[in-house]
């Protein structure tokens, strides 16, 4: 998210070495080593995530993210080189000479894995419901200031079938949008704007997405064989595809896996094809073995400080105790001894890669610069200062994450780090599966979070737009008038600007982290895999899914 695409994403569970979506639960069921010695087209492959939800419409997490890149395409999908390319839509769409208006037509031979058709009324359905506030789907917010009146929908002023997104007729879709979208490809290739079956979501009806039974495909994979809590599920072939011919593989075996150590046994024993990202100890193990294969990714971590809770003001609403905290911890050496995988370094929190200068191509992590850094020293003055304001000489914090074996290891570092640079402090650890993380930071019950967030387009505010005011990925409780100015001017105001675009998103940057320390910024992820030669065309993604299947294929 998550990608979102919320990414998001997209994650999409968020275990700090292993993938934003980690978590998981050992188990050596599900994956099966069944035909690839006769080269049957079965792939065996592990992930680091339970799937929270089968329904794109409520996803913010790149688990579930991942599954609709398997089984769902919208407008545009991503190919290899991480471009949006037209997919449901036949070709590139009419643009109106302002910008504001584009017209669509629809693939005439693209169906749903129940032999329907998919319609241009299939996409006006599914936009519909994720802007409908009685829905409450998160991701709702990247629609708000992009497509025409979504905004006043969300906020009840007006009715979701008044969406700017109208079916002309069965095969042509015109989108409005409130002003012109320079990322618009890329964004519509996020799973939020897929196409939704009107008719199947409704005969479903609380159902919908909750297993495979409930699900309905229109991508090259249909998802089966899982239960809505288990931690196995296959994609096979979806007979339906439009383009079924290029699709090779025949069935995909998915397993979670806890441990690093059982992962690294199913794969040693030849039960699995690929392993899930490998932990610190085996990312040093095995990073010059000719199974290795090493990814930079999009995705930014850090802590996340909660200001509010149970209704009232907590300690971290202290700007002082938060850049306390913030600058109390040595990235570099959590990078190189908790994760060692390739992961390095962030002092801000748009990652490396995601957006450029306009004018001189820089990327804009090196622009903005380190906006918080580890200074133990100026750690310790934070803190004491916000101590003092508080009228306390001691506090006790929790540090929410997930309960993966990484997870774990995570906040024990942080732990020892922040207790050692901030005396008085107190931190409990609390770990938990994916699932009830997400619920408690739904309700803004914790403290400290380990988080993280990865690109769900090209462009700066993928990251920047999180933190307005009552956003639905916010859940810090900080609000900040001159923050939300600079995110609705970029996006509106200079949308046709690129330099004041890019300007305001640095200064924006600059408010959150800089300033404010609303979260504090840890690490961009980098990982190892073991993947085994006979895989080809693993494709993985910056942004959107964090990877996609349609071209992969096995070759012995």
């Amino acid at each position: 998210m998550k990608k979102s695409k919320f990414y998001l994403f997209t994650a999409i569970a968020l275990s700090l070495s292993l993938a934003l979506s980690a978590c998981g639960t050992s188990t050596d069921k599900g994956a099966s080593s069944k035909g690839n010695a006769k080269n049957e087209q079965v792939f065996n492959m592990l992930e680091t995530a339970e799937i929270p939800t089968g329904d794109p419409t409520l996803a913010t997490d790149s688990a579930s993210f991942i599954v609709f890149g398997q089984t769902m395409e919208g407008l545009y999908t991503l190919n290899d080189k991480d471009v949006p390319v037209p997919a449901i839509a036949d070709g590139q769409p009419d643009v109106s000479k302002d910008g504001i208006v584009y017209t669509f037509k629809l693939r005439k031979d693209a169906k749903w894995s129940n032999g329907d058709p998919v319609t241009a009324k299939d996409f006006v359905f599914s936009w519909q419901r994720a802007v409908d506030p009685k829905t409450g789907a998160q991701y709702a917010y990247m629609f708000s200031d992009v497509i025409k009146n979504a905004t006043a929908i969300m906020n009840g002023k007006a009715k979701p079938e008044d969406l700017g997104a109208k079916a002309v007729d069965d095969y042509t879709l015109e989108v409005t949008l409130e002003h012109p979208v320079p990322y618009l490809d890329s964004l519509l290739a996020f799973g939020t704007f897929l196409p939704l079956n009107e008719k199947f979501v409704k005969e479903k009806g609380d159902k919908f997405g909750t297993n495979s039974d409930n699900m309905l495909a229109n991508g090259p994979f249909k998802l089966t064989n899982w239960d809505g809590t288990g931690l196995t599920w296959k994609y096979v072939k979806n007979d339906n595809y439009y383009d079924k011919a290029n699709v090779k593989l025949n069935e995909v075996n998915v397993q979670v896996a806890k441990t690093p150590n059982t992962a690294l046994n199913l794969y040693q024993t030849g039960k699995v094809d690929q392993t899930a990202r490998l932990s610190a100890e085996y990312a040093k193990q095995y990073q010059n073995d000719k199974d290795a294969v090493k990814s930079t990714e999009s995705s930014s971590w850090y802590l996340k400080f909660n200001q509010v809770r149970d209704g009232k003001k907590t300690p971290l609403a202290n700007e002082n105790i938060r850049k306390g905290l913030a600058m109390a911890f040595d990235k570099k050496a959590y990078t190189d001894t908790v994760l060692a995988n390739g992961s390095f370094p962030s002092n801000g929190l748009v990652p490396k890669g995601v957006a450029k200068d306009p004018a001189s191509g820089k990327d804009f992590r090196d622009v903005s610069g380190d906006l918080l850094t580890y200074d133990p020293a100026k750690a310790k003055e934070y803190w004491e200062k916000g101590l003092k304001e508080l009228g306390v000489k001691s506090l006790t914090l929790e540090l929410l994450s997930d309960d993966t074996e990484n997870a774990k290891k995570s906040s024990e570092f942080f732990q020892d780090q922040l207790k050692r640079n901030l005396p008085g402090l107190t931190l409990n650890l609390t770990n938990v599966p994916f699932k009830i993380r997400l619920q408690k930071q739904d309700k803004q019950d914790y403290d400290i979070q380990m988080a993280g967030w990865g690109a769900d387009y090209l462009d700066a505010m993928t990251y920047l737009d999180l933190f307005v005011t009552n956003g639905g990925n916010n859940k810090t409780g900080y609000s900040n008038k001159k923050y939300d100015q600079l995110i609705d001017d970029a996006k509106v105001k200079y949308a046709n600007d690129p330099a004041k675009h890019w300007a305001a998103e640095l200064e924006a940057e600059k408010i959150l982290i800089q300033e404010d320390a609303v979260i504090a910024p840890i690490y961009q992820r980098g990982h190892l895999t073991l993947t085994k030669p006979y895989v080809k065309n693993f494709e993985e993604h910056l942004f959107g899914p964090d990877y996609t299947l349609k071209n992969t294929y096995i070759q012995k």
